[in-house]
């Protein structure tokens, strides 16, 4: 099993899919990621050395991508930010209720019940 940033990546995957696991890295970035490293698009993650796991390591690292946990705690402070200051979107936030505008007369009625 293959643990990059506190994520487990699926064995049976190429790096390109495998590296979508990780919290903070999409599709675009994971494409970035390999090309610059020039890994193979048919090479798997089960395949990947040791050497290989510490270059994608640094490599996220100096282009500054926010991932995994540092990422999570990020949302969470500007959830709590804007709950702290009493706006619109954190009172919606902190009552369950839709932030975007959605309608609620209809729809939303279980993420009301939920809470």
């Amino acid at each position: 099993m293959s643990y990059l940033f506190e994520s487990k990546l699926p064995e049976i995957k190429p790096v390109q899919f495998g590296l979508n696991y990780i919290y903070g890295i999409n599709k675009n970035r994971s494409l970035l990621i390999c090309k610059k490293l020039g890994f193979s698009l048919n090479l798997k993650v089960k395949n990947l050395s040791a050497n290989q796991a510490n270059q994608i390591i640094k490599l996220v690292e100096s282009l500054n991508f926010v991932v995994a946990n540092d990422l999570k705690r990020l949302n969470l402070l500007c959830k709590e930010r804007l709950i702290f200051i009493k706006s619109y979107r954190g009172l919606r936030k902190k009552k369950g209720l839709p932030v975007r505008g959605q309608r609620t007369h209809t729809n939303a009625k279980t993420a009301r019940r939920v809470r």
